[in-house]
């Protein structure tokens, strides 16, 4: 494989970074130009990672967190809570990539308890009611915002 060839590969291969404290509305949201097929979403909280990219009309949200909009407070200490904002979180870092919940490809779900297994698929059925996309989910010891319970990231096709 030639170096172009295997930079493009690995570029599409590797655009998903858990690991995003972000609310839905948050300030910042800006595209920008990362070069030849990429385009960077802004509105991270932090320099580390990427809101989103998308490249070769896919996008590649990272994870998600159920904060408040904009902020690092959790939207609530209850697991559901957690999760339905999460699932707004990501609803609105796909949107701002230009893409919909329809077209989302594949989820990545962490959970830290699997107790709360059942509610999660309650909730996530609300926002994925018809012919939803792939999904894993794993159960983790702790998540990177202390006391987060959800977290979630996913792969979409463009709109």
């Amino acid at each position: 494989m030639n170096e172009p060839t295997r930079r493009a590969f690995v570029g599409f291969a590797g655009g998903v970074v858990p690991g995003v404290i972000l609310g839905a509305g948050a300030s910042q949201v800006t595209a920008s130009d990362a070069g030849p097929g990429k385009r960077v979403i802004g509105g991270s909280p932090s320099p580390a990672f990427s809101r989103a990219v998308v490249f070769d009309r896919v996008v590649y949200v990272s994870g998600v967190l159920g904060t408040k909009a904009g902020l690092r407070d959790l939207a609530s200490a209850e697991f559901e809570g957690q999760c339905r904002q999460g699932l707004e979180n990501l609803k609105a870092s796909i949107e701002a990539a230009g893409s919909t919940l329809d077209k989302v490809l594949k989820c990545s779900c962490f959970l830290t308890e699997a107790a709360d297994f059942a509610a999660m698929n309650k909730v996530y059925q609300e926002f994925f009611p018809k012919d939803p996309p792939a999904r894993s989910t794993v159960v983790v010891k702790e998540l990177v915002l202390a006391g987060a319970k959800f977290e979630i990231d996913c792969i979409a096709a463009m709109s």
